[in-house]
């Protein structure tokens, strides 16, 4: 019999990032394949969850967990609680962080362990929380679901994980959603841009310090700057600037054009993605890299980095650069003068999309879900 999973949702923020894809994918995957399931979100995500998993029971949590602190109170008390009202045989928390006392096994997914590897790119007070809360995990839960190989293999070195407690499952991508644009839609999102059919070279993520900002910025400057009419720079997504970040723009040639967007409707993504000469990814760290993936499903080529997992998502359907931006300046200006090649890459990398399902990715966590639930009843009987 299988077991009814609780899924805490209440950590997905409204923008929807790679973190509430990975999780509103998987909940729709989840009741699509017949899963027993029920899910905890944030009031305002109520209805939206109602649609996507029409078979599951929603509840929602106190108004209070909006707030970050509040949610993380929350978490330890109030989480066991919802998951003893819906009669959980597991808990699944999808964001690192679980109850210290869960009740029931508990199953948590460690997306990356860069604040381990590389712990300069994030604040002193993040990598302190993150670096515990993935501790605690590798230490108190039943099993972790980890996106790549990569992220498993770097567990497994940084903390001396147990690899039999750790089962991969790859994110998948809503094709619905991530597919080829047509012309109308690429037109759409140029105008709305500024653009007007100019070229341009695409980001799309969380502007952190992570994902290297800084050189792609210097290294496209670089390899444009001799073009007659050169591509433009969309960052699209959010977060924070720094001050690398500043000094790269504040070095750029006036007649080049960098663009910040701030987020983009989901509805635009294809036009934006697909509609971009070359979107660039230079990360220099994933635990999966989604929106590599997301790009690949819509028809762009992509030159990303062959650090941790993205060579699990690229394959030898993109195009790789080292960290550094006279790497990243090489690599670009490469693309830019073969169209052929972006052409090629375009294809392979569509055609690689198509092997990555929400659907497999589900069935890959409900077997990480069994073997939670049986482990539990066989230490239930050993005692």
């Amino acid at each position: 019999m299988a077991p009814r999973v609780l899924i805490d949702a209440t950590d997905v923020p409204a923008d929807r990032g790679a973190l509430g894809r990975y999780v509103d994918g998987l909940i729709g995957a989840l009741d699509t394949a017949g899963a027993d399931l029920a899910v905890v979100c944030q009031r305002a995500d109520e209805e939206r969850y109602g649609r996507l998993a029409p078979g599951a029971r929603v509840v929602t949590g106190p108004t209070a967990i909006s707030h970050r602190s509040a949610r993380l109170a929350w978490e330890q008390s109030g989480l066991p609680v919802v998951a003893q009202q819906v009669n959980a045989d597991v808990i699944h928390v999808p964001f690192y962080s679980m109850p210290l006392r869960p009740g029931r096994p508990t199953v948590v997914t460690v997306h990356d362990v860069t604040y381990f590897t590389e712990p300069e790119l994030y604040s002193q007070v993040s990598a302190m929380f993150f670096k515990s809360a993935i501790r605690t995990a590798a230490r108190r839960a039943a099993r972790l679901i980890v996106p790549s190989k990569a992220t498993r293999d770097e567990l497994v070195r940084v903390l001396q994980a147990d690899p039999t407690r750790i089962d991969v499952a790859y994110h998948g991508v809503d094709h619905r959603l991530f597919h080829r644009p047509d012309q109308r839609q690429v037109s759409a999102v140029s105008d709305r841009l500024g653009l007007h059919g100019k070229p341009y070279i695409a980001f799309l993520g969380s502007l952190e310090p992570r994902k290297n900002i800084a050189a792609l910025i210097k290294g496209w400057a670089d390899a444009v700057e001799d073009i007659d009419d050169p591509p433009a720079l969309v960052l699209g997504g959010g977060g924070g600037w720094s001050e690398e970040v500043d000094a790269a723009v504040a070095a750029l040639p006036p007649h080049l054009r960098l663009i910040r967007p701030g987020y983009l409707r989901f509805s635009d993504l294809p036009g934006f993605l697909g509609g971009a000469l070359v979107v660039a990814f230079p990360s220099r760290g994933e635990g999966f890299g989604l929106p590599v993936l997301e790009a690949m499903a819509c028809g762009a080529p992509v030159l990303t980095t062959h650090c941790t997992s993205l060579p699990e998502v690229g394959g030898e359907a993109v195009a790789y650069t080292e960290q550094d931006s006279d790497s990243v300046r090489d690599a670009l200006r490469a693309l830019l003068d073969d169209p052929s090649r972006r052409d090629a890459l375009a294809v392979a990398g569509h055609d690689r999309a198509q092997e990555f399902t929400w659907a497999a990715s589900a069935e890959a966590h409900l077997a990480c879900y069994r073997r939670a639930a049986e482990q539990h009843a066989a230490d239930i009987s050993a005692v």
